[in-house]
C-alpha cells in the first residue's frame, strides 16, 4: 500500500516545484547605493525616505514576493559607489539596482551592473551618454533624461519672449547635460554659459557676471545646498528686481523651499511632476509621504517611488523569477505600473516618453509657500539622444 500512497504526494510535490520555482528561492534583492552623506545629501535623504515608504506600503515585498533592500551611502563619491556596486553583485548577489542621486555616480557603476546583467533602474540621474550611443538594455532611466527638464525651460522662456539668458551649472557631466537641453529649445541669446565647481556656495563672482551682461533671465542647474545658497544670494544682491530666474526641480521643489523660504516667492521651474498633479497614484503618494514624514515630497522622493513601483511590476510579471534575465528585460521595458507623474512609457533607449510642466513658486490656502503646476510646455516628449541608441 505505500507505493499507492507516496506516489501522488511525491508527484504533488514535483508538481509544486516546477510550477512555482520562486517559492522556494532567494528574496529578490535590491541594492539601494544612496548618497545619504556628501554633496547629493538632500537629494539621497528624499530618495531613503520614498523608497521605505514603497517598501513598507509593498509589506517588504516585490510583485508579492519576498524582498530584501540592502543600503548602503556612496557619499556622492563615484570610486565609493564602485566598491559598493562590487560588493552588491559578488556578495550580496543582487537583482535590481537603484539608488544614487548624480550622473557622475551613474555612469561609474553602470559598467560593473550591465556586465553582472543588473538592472539598474535609476531613481534620478539621465545622463546622455545612456541615453544615446552608450545605451544599454540593462539600464533604465525611469526618472527624465537629464537635457530634458531644460528642454521644457528654454521653451518656455522662448515662449515668453525672454531675449536673453545666463546660464549656470556646476562642471560635471549632469550640470554639462543640464544646460545644453536648455540651450536646444532657447531661441534668445545665451550671453554667458559659466560652470562653477560642485559644492560650490559663495556666488559673488558669478552674480558680479550676471550684473554686468544684464540679461533678461537667468537659467541655472544648481541642486542642494548649491542652490540653495544662489537664490539667497541672487535675490539679497536685488538682480531678482529686474531678472527672471528659471530652474528645474533640482533648485525648486520643496527641500529647497524649506531651505530658502520668501525669496523662492515667483521662482518657475519645470519638471515631469509636481506634487499637485491630479491623478489617483499621486495624489495617494502625497498623502502617505506626508503622513509618515510630515512635509510634502520633492521629486526625488517621486522619482525614487516609481522606481520601486517598476521593479515590483516586473516581479510581479515575471511570477517573481528574477533569474530570468531576459524576461525581467522585457516586464521591466513594458512599464505595467501606474506612475505617479501621469502618462508614462519607455522610448527605445529605455528612457522615458512624458509630460513636462511648468511650476510657479507661491502662496497655497494656508499660506505655505510651495508649487502650483502652470501648464504643460511639452507633451509626451522623448530625449534628443534615442536615435543614437541601437536599442529597439
Amino acid at each position: 500500500m505505500t507505493p499507492v500512497r507516496t506516489r501522488p504526494l511525491l508527484a504533488a510535490a514535483l508538481a509544486l516545484a516546477f510550477a512555482a520555482p520562486a517559492l522556494a528561492a532567494d528574496p529578490i534583492k535590491v541594492g539601494l547605493a544612496l548618497d545619504i552623506s556628501g554633496p547629493f545629501a538632500a537629494g539621497g535623504a528624499e530618495t531613503r525616505d520614498a523608497i521605505n515608504l514603497a517598501i513598507r506600503l509593498l509589506d517588504n515585498k516585490l510583485g508579492g514576493y519576498p524582498a530584501e533592500f540592502i543600503q548602503a551611502d556612496t557619499a556622492g563619491s563615484p570610486d565609493q559607489a564602485k566598491q559598493i556596486v562590487d560588493r552588491f553583485i559578488q556578495q550580496n548577489k543582487i537583482d535590481f539596482f537603484t539608488g544614487p542621486v548624480p550622473s557622475n555616480v551613474a555612469l561609474a557603476v553602470g559598467p560593473a551592473l550591465f556586465a553582472a546583467k543588473v538592472p539598474f533602474i535609476t531613481a534620478n540621474p539621465g545622463p546622455s551618454q545612456y541615453a544615446g550611443a552608450q545605451c544599454n538594455p540593462y539600464f533604465f532611466g525611469q526618472s527624465y533624461q537629464n537635457d530634458t527638464w531644460d528642454e521644457a525651460a528654454g521653451q518656455w522662456a522662448s515662449d515668453q519672449g525672454l531675449k536673453s539668458a545666463f546660464i549656470l551649472a556646476p562642471n560635471y557631466p549632469a550640470g554639462r547635460d543640464h544646460l545644453t537641453g536648455f540651450k536646444r529649445t532657447y531661441k534668445g541669446n545665451v550671453v554667458a554659459e559659466v560652470y562653477g565647481k560642485v559644492g560650490q556656495l559663495d556666488y559673488a563672482a558669478e552674480l558680479a557676471q550676471i550684473r554686468a551682461a544684464k540679461p533678461e533671465a537667468v537659467f541655472f542647474f544648481l541642486p542642494g545646498a548649491m542652490g540653495i545658497n544662489f537664490i539667497k544670494q541672487f535675490v539679497a544682491s536685488g538682480l531678482s528686481k529686474d531678472v527672471r530666474l528659471v530652474t528645474n526641480p533640482a533648485s525648486a521643489d520643496e527641500d529647497t523651499i524649506a531651505a530658502v523660504g520668501e525669496p523662492m516667492l515667483g521662482l518657475f521651474s519645470t519638471s515631469q511632476w509636481s506634487h499637485d498633479l491630479p491623478n489617483a497614484a499621486n495624489q495617494k503618494f502625497v498623502s502617505e509621504f506626508r503622513k509618515a514624514y510630515k512635509r510634502y515630497p520633492t521629486f526625488y522622493a517621486a522619482q525614487a517611488y516609481d522606481a520601486i513601483l517598476a521593479m515590483d511590476a516586473a516581479a510581479r510579471d515575471v511570477k517573481g523569477d528574477v533569474k530570468n534575465k531576459e524576461a525581467v528585460l522585457k516586464a521591466l521595458k513594458a512599464a505595467n505600473f501606474q506612475s505617479i507623474r501621469g502618462p508614462f512609457k519607455y522610448g527605445n533607449n529605455n528612457f522615458p516618453i512624458q509630460d513636462y510642466y511648468l511650476r510657479v513658486i507661491g502662496k497655497d490656502a494656508e499660506g505655505k509657500i510651495t508649487n502650483k503646476t502652470l501648464s504643460t510646455p511639452l507633451k509626451g516628449y522623448r530625449d534628443a539622444y534615442w536615435q543614437q541608441c541601437k536599442l529597439k
